[in-house]
């Protein structure tokens, strides 16, 4: 029996089980063996209509549920199980947060009860390197239990309609909207939003092949180890081992220690089992932490893989909007989740909310809704320098030492620098800055990356920078349309808001340096 299989079915409810299920899915994809759906046909019968909205996939559909049903429209919430936040918190930076706020979704003291932990200060530290610390960035954990309870009664209050234990099945695309059938019953609306996850029917049969890239993640939450009231945003402690560079996250959770150990990497078929990077995880847990696994009593095991692709999901029918992890809108760094739909939510909202009102309903009118961001396309260079291919050579510590020297540049230059990146937002002028101080202070690892990468891929990134700094010059012109763009009629002032929205997210706009 292995380390795993031994620590992990002493936990209460067996994660081994889950784990191997999940490391067969896994296995499925790295072999290109997974079935691809035939979950959404096509009718030319129409339907009478009887829901604006149907969400599929309740556990973040419910945050888009309920800023629409605010809103009056009729939405109904579909979840294949019971709508409840897991046990885990959910970590994110405050002034995230404040977006239930403005949405009016959550009062100031309710937002208040939401939070079930906070630290400071965070660190990043690689091999080799000097320790980085940064304040207020993701060191938030949110109650998911009771902020998904607090949605769910407000999205009744406000007319939404809950349909648990009811699995989506299957929809039919009519020429005036769509068919969702969902366990015995049909639900017949104007628009669909897959808010399924990553590893959605209807994602999988619009996508049908491999991911881009993934991300592997397993931890646990666990009493026993050293106090502290200090977190790890980023840390290694090896060098590249088994074609993997191990990175490092722990924080401080309402019952424990939170640690997670996660890798970058392709969908390659000999990349690792998740059970094989839960044995380095036990393995080096203890030098990690400073701590032997006997002192340390072992609450819930955590795991998944992630995976990541270079363009967000466009939409392939009329009426249907994949959101959330189905479209694919976050940066190859980050898990994606809670913190890339909170992001989104009031941009996805208004989009949303204007689209029905001028009935802008069909798959070219949705697909502005899920823009092309170069400041999302230009982090997939950072995910490659973070990774190793299955048959590359590098040198064991270049990723550390990669790693430690951009990081160390980012301090230097200040917060409006090094938070923006830590909150997944990439900005063109703090990023080249950072390009700047890195080459000149470091020539030798800059020249390093580009065999690690290749040339093509150098060269798409240099045209998603030579786009981000586009984006950054005309967003601040084009917000001068805006009292213009109020008079017009509904249907180009929802496409000229497209716009405006792709300029300012793409160009990271969005986020405020108020708001570090």
């Amino acid at each position: 029996m292995t380390l795993t299989a031994q620590i992990l079915s002493q936990i209460a409810g067996n994660p081994l089980d889950g784990l191997r299920r999940t490391d067969v899915l896994w296995q499925s994809l790295r072999e290109g063996t997974q079935p691809v759906p035939t979950v959404v046909q096509e009718s030319q019968d129409p339907i009478e209509v009887e829901w604006d909205v149907v969400i599929c996939g309740g556990t973040l559909g419910i945050l888009l549920g309920a800023a629409l049903a605010q809103r009056g429209w009729r939405v109904a919430l579909l979840e294949r199980g019971t709508l409840r936040g897991r046990d885990q918190e959910w970590n994110i930076s405050r002034k995230e947060l404040q977006v239930f706020v403005d949405l009016a979704l959550l009062t100031e003291a309710e937002l208040q009860q939401a939070i079930a932990t906070e630290y400071n200060p965070a660190r990043l530290s690689f091999l080799g390197g000097v320790d980085v610390w940064v304040k207020d960035v993701l060191n938030i954990g949110v109650d998911p239990v009771y902020l998904l309870e607090t949605l769910k009664q407000k999205f009744l209050a406000y007319g939404g309609q809950l349909f648990e234990q009811t699995p989506f099945d299957s929809a039919i695309v009519h020429p005036n909207g769509a068919t969702v059938n969902a366990g015995q019953q049909a639900f017949k609306t104007r628009l669909v939003l897959d808010a399924m996850g990553h590893f959605s029917p209807i994602v999988r049969q619009s996508r049908q092949g491999k991911p881009d890239a993934v991300c592997l993640v397993v931890g646990t939450c666990a009493e026993g180890m050293p106090k502290s009231k200090a977190g790890d945003l980023i840390a290694t402690i090896t060098p590249i081992q088994k074609q993997c560079q191990y990175f490092w996250e722990a924080f401080p959770a309402k019952d424990g220690r939170t640690t997670y150990l996660f890798t970058y990497l392709d969908a390659h078929p000999n990349r690792p089992s998740l059970e094989a990077l839960f044995d380095a995880y036990f393995r080096l847990l203890p030098e990690y932490q400073q701590v032997s696994l006997e002192q340390i009593q072992f609450k819930r095991a955590l795991f998944g893989f992630f995976p990541c692709y270079r363009h967000p999901l466009k939409p392939q029918w009329n009426y249907i909007l994949p959101v959330g992890d189905s479209s694919g809108n976050q940066s190859p760094l980050s898990f994606g989740g809670f913190g890339a739909m909170i992001r989104h939510l009031a941009r996805l909202t208004g989009g949303i909310h204007e689209a029905l009102q001028s009935n802008t309903l069909k798959r070219g009118a949705l697909a502005p809704l899920q823009p092309y961001q170069p400041n999302l396309a230009v982090t997939w260079l950072f995910q490659r320098s973070m990774s190793v291919g299955v048959n590359q050579t590098i040198d064991p510590n270049q990723i550390n030492e990669l790693l430690g020297a951009v990081f160390q540049a980012m301090e230097r230059l200040g917060d409006p620098i090094l938070k923006p990146f830590l909150q997944d937002v990439v900005q063109f002028s703090p990023l080249f800055q950072t390009l700047l101080k890195t080459s000149l202070s470091h020539p030798a690892l800059v020249l390093k990356l580009l065999p690690q990468v290749g040339l093509p891929t150098l060269l798409d990134w240099m045209l998603h920078y030579a786009n981000l700094a586009g984006y950054t010059a005309l967003y601040p012109l084009a917000r001068g349309l805006e009292p213009w763009i109020k008079t017009l009629d509904p249907v180009p002032q929802y496409y000229c808001h497209r716009w405006l929205q792709a300029l300012e997210y793409g160009s990271g706009g969005d986020y405020r340096q108020d708001e570090g």
